[in-house]
């Protein structure tokens, strides 16, 4: 079987990736990412995972690479990784008692092409959120590292009324759709894209 390789330095999609039985090596991407709010969600979080599988499948061409990119979206809008504190507040205020959209792109690249790509979209309505509530949820949770400045792994029933979708998917990558692909693009032989 072809070496995997996961093209992230993201925890939670290394924590997703092996529970859910597969064995791979990392390698981080290094690339500019795209952060163009003309374009869809759908097309802006695939553009960022190509960019990443692609660059580590030129240093790994042996290998199966997976990059993936998550954002959240408000009013149309992608809500990255905030700067400071003060612009993780203004995020979680902005979702405060609202539904939101949080998209992943995935793309596996295979000696240097991509072979196979997919995105997956998950719907989640916050409470309504005070300021102090705000900063208690960040008090236990680093909002720093994460698109949209909360996880919703860590302390969920501060933040979450209800959520329609894939779960993992707003963690970082969508398990039960990767774990589909890479079955499919694991047991084809190098270079050959899925049909």
């Amino acid at each position: 079987m072809r070496p995997l390789v996961l093209a992230s330095a993201s925890p939670r999609r290394v924590d997703l990736l092996r529970h859910a039985g597969f064995q791979f090596e990392i390698v981080l991407p290094q690339v500019e990412e795209a952060h163009d709010a003309s374009l869809t969600p759908e097309q802006l979080t695939l553009e960022n995972a190509r960019r990443k599988a692609l660059d580590v499948s030129r240093l790994r061409p042996d290998a199966l690479v997976i990059g993936a990119d998550t954002l959240v979206y408000v009013d149309g809008l992608p809500l990255g990784k905030p700067a400071d504190m003060d612009e993780a507040l203004r995020m979680v205020r902005r979702l405060s008692g609202r539904t939101h959209e949080v998209c992943t792109g995935v793309a596996f690249a295979s000696g240097g092409a991509i072979a196979q790509e997919l995105h997956v979209i998950t719907h989640v309505t916050f409470k309504p959120l005070t300021n102090d509530l705000i900063r208690a949820y960040h008090a236990l949770v680093n909002p720093l590292d994460k698109a949209g400045a909360y996880g919703i792994q860590e302390q969920t029933d501060m933040l979450l009324e209800r959520m329609v979708g894939s779960f993992t998917n707003v963690i970082g990558l969508p398990v039960d759709e990767v774990s589909t692909a890479l079955l499919k693009l694991l047991s084809r032989p190098p270079g050959t894209q899925a049909g």
